[in-house]
């Protein structure tokens, strides 16, 4: 699991796919046509670019072609309206991400999914999921609104306005930076964003499961791990990474990858 130098081959154009009507920047990787598509799906301020080198990197190691999309808002996709409505985790899960798949081709695929990513992924696994879901992998994912999110959220929200926040989102998500971010923002704090949990998905979800979770993340705690380990129906596998913080790819990029990889070449 060393660095590698990326081939020609993974060094990859941003495309866009065409989905509900809504142009959705997309990246995509080859690998073996007979082993699942690995589809990526970032966090609540993340995008395409925002995943660096990851992607291709477990789609070279794993064997396993790859698709990385920016949701609407983010990236190069199509701007949304802000406010989003709080439900916005689970229209992705069960209505863009089914249509998605579809419209890019994809059959056998694992979902590979980072915080609000690995939420959407969950709520597709035990509402929506194709006959070819075959696993998920989630990064920091959330199945309640805890009190610690609230709170570092409120601090992002302080780097944004009166730090170098919105600047260095801006890099990533150009004309999209204010709606990537106060879509994600404002809907977590939103008051009633309290009651959101998706724990019902849970039982539903009866493909094998990695829960990645770090123990310094300040944005969820051990509670969610805890959850969806006890409460969803197939094989739950949990990795706890030390040093690190609410992006495991990033933080422990090496350990993630082998983690990952081991994983996939189980399925």
């Amino acid at each position: 699991m060393n660095d590698i130098v990326l081939p020609e081959s993974h060094l990859t154009a941003i495309e866009f796919l065409t989905v509900g009507g809504v142009q959705l920047e997309v990246k995509r990787f080859p690998g073996d046509v007979d082993k699942p598509t690995l589809v990526f799906l970032h966090e609540g301020l993340g995008c395409v670019d925002m995943w660096h080198d990851f992607p291709a990197r477990l789609s070279i190691n794993s064997g396993c072609p790859a698709l990385v999309y920016s949701r609407r808002g983010y990236g190069r996709s199509a701007p949304c309206d802000v406010p989003r409505p709080l439900i916005y985790m689970h229209d992705e899960g069960l209505e863009v991400l089914p249509e998605l798949l579809a419209t890019a081709e994809i059959g056998d695929h694992v979902l590979i999914g980072h915080s609000d990513g690995g939420s959407i992924s969950l709520i597709y696994a035990g509402g929506a999921p194709a006959p070819g879901l075959k696993a998920v992998i989630t990064m920091a994912a959330h199945v309640f609104c805890e009190t610690l999110s609230v709170t570092s959220i409120i601090e992002a929200r302080a780097a944004f306005e009166e730090n170098d926040l919105r600047e260095r989102l801006a890099e990533y998500h150009r004309d999209n930076v204010d709606c990537a971010f106060w879509g994600w923002n404002k809907a977590w704090l939103n008051p009633d964003f309290m009651q959101w949990n998706i724990e019902a998905y849970l039982p539903n979800i009866s493909v094998p499961l990695l829960v990645m979770q770090c123990y310094d993340d300040p944005y969820g705690t051990m509670a969610q791990v805890e959850a969806i380990e006890k409460k969803s129906a197939g094989p739950v596998r949990v990795c706890m990474l030390e040093e690190c913080g609410h992006s495991p790819f990033k933080d422990q990029a090496q350990k993630s990858l082998k983690v990952a990889c081991d994983f996939i070449s189980r399925l």
